[in-house]
């Protein structure tokens, strides 16, 4: 098993979520982030107390999306590839994708394990 970890622009939570559906992705766990990596940041205008101020500033972290799911090791290298070909932009990362191994996966309060808890019921 796999565990494939997305960090993406919310904007694309969507067509992700249609991605991993596509592939028959059982579970989806995700949450909204902060945080920096290579992109540079696109200078946004300046807050003060609910008050524009006239000036721009880049911020040092932008808002995110993590995205988490398990999948068997058959699976992984597609989900990958489609993630891949349908992020793709001319205008720069969209963001990361992280694929670890997973030794083993149990439901609790059955006796399921293994890839079998991995797909939707």
């Amino acid at each position: 098993m796999k565990e494939i970890s997305l960090y993406i622009r919310p904007e694309d939570f969507s067509k992700v979520v249609g991605i991993l559906r596509k592939n028959n992705v059982g579970g989806i766990t995700f949450f909204d982030t902060n945080g920096s990596g290579r992109t540079k940041h696109a200078p946004v205008p300046e807050r003060v107390r609910m008050y524009m101020t006239g000036k721009m500033i880049t911020p040092e972290f932008v808002k995110g999306t993590k995205v988490e799911v398990i999948v068997p090791d058959s699976s992984a290298d597609q989900i990958v590839e489609d993630l891949l070909n349908n992020l793709n932009s001319d205008t720069g990362s969209h963001g990361m994708i992280f694929v670890k191994d997973v030794s083993g996966a149990y439901e609790i309060g059955t006796n399921l394990k293994g890839d079998s808890v991995l797909t939707p019921k």
